[in-house]
């Protein structure tokens, strides 16, 4: 499923609609999702990654979602939090996220926390691997079931894990986690997927393929390769202008063989 024109608010379920900032790269896909979150006939919404400090895109944002709740942030990076400061300012809301240094005027979100705004009831999942704070929110409403990935699931592509604050390791518990979960992929970057499980099971054998491969790599290099070395044999096939982003990757996954 293709996105629509940039800064148009798109109905995903009955209860989820986003609007994609037009920040499109290599590490954003075609941008960053601001999800909102409303059950039908509540007054109020939620809004989940506001996105850059973008002000075109935060005042679309801010018009499709005022009255605005509550502003929740999926991890730290400012493609999904650099403009949460305005919009708590404009639109008079509080910003949990589960660092506390992102909060404001309210305190940092607990793993298994359920959450009560705009009609919805949802839990906070801890997914730690794509950076440390990681959460999903995960939600159900008239049989309807989601879970918003920020960016441990996308809708396209495979996630960067980049270490220290990433760690493979916790990134594998989190898909098993998210495995073990029915419903629709909401993510921070890319379209919507049907089946979380299904999903998040391809994740998981993705990732293990790659270590196989690498482990086949450091037999050929020897044991102290660098992450460079074994780009340059396990993505030989890939476009080389991924190849920075893949050795970002390979360091991860280094790390967690190495233990």
């Amino acid at each position: 499923m293709s996105h629509p024109a940039y800064g148009v608010r798109r109905s995903v379920t009955p209860f989820a609609s986003v609007v994609l900032e037009d920040n499109p790269g290599p590490m954003t896909l075609d941008g960053t999702n601001t999800w909102l979150l409303r059950a039908p006939g509540a007054p109020g919404c939620v809004v989940v990654d506001p996105g850059e400090e973008d002000v075109p895109h935060l005042e679309r944002v801010l018009a499709a979602a005022d009255p605005v709740e509550a502003i929740l942030i999926t991890h730290h990076h400012g493609d999904h939090v650099g403009g949460a400061e305005w919009l708590a300012r404009r639109a008079d809301a509080p910003v949990r996220a589960f660092d506390p240094a992102l909060c404001r005027g309210a305190g940092p979100l607990r793993d298994g926390e359920v959450l009560a705004h705009a009609g919805l009831s949802f839990e906070v999942l801890h997914t730690p691997g794509h950076t440390g704070d990681s959460v999903c929110f995960a939600l159900e409403h008239d049989g309807v079931s989601a879970v918003l990935t920020g960016d441990t699931v996308l809708g396209r592509g495979t996630t960067v894990i980049i270490p220290p604050d990433g760690k493979l390791g916790e990134y594998l518990d989190s898909l098993r986690e998210l495995a073990g979960r029915n419903g629709w992929v909401l993510p921070g970057h890319g379209p919507e997927l049907a089946d979380l499980a299904a999903v998040a099971g391809q994740y998981l054998a993705h990732r293990e393929g790659r270590l196989e491969q690498i482990r086949a790599a450091l037999g050929v290099l020897g044991a102290g390769a660098s992450a460079r070395e074994v780009v340059e044999v396990v993505y030989a096939d890939v476009d080389r202008g991924l190849w920075g982003a893949a050795e970002l990757s390979v360091m991860a996954q280094l790390e967690y063989l190495r233990g």
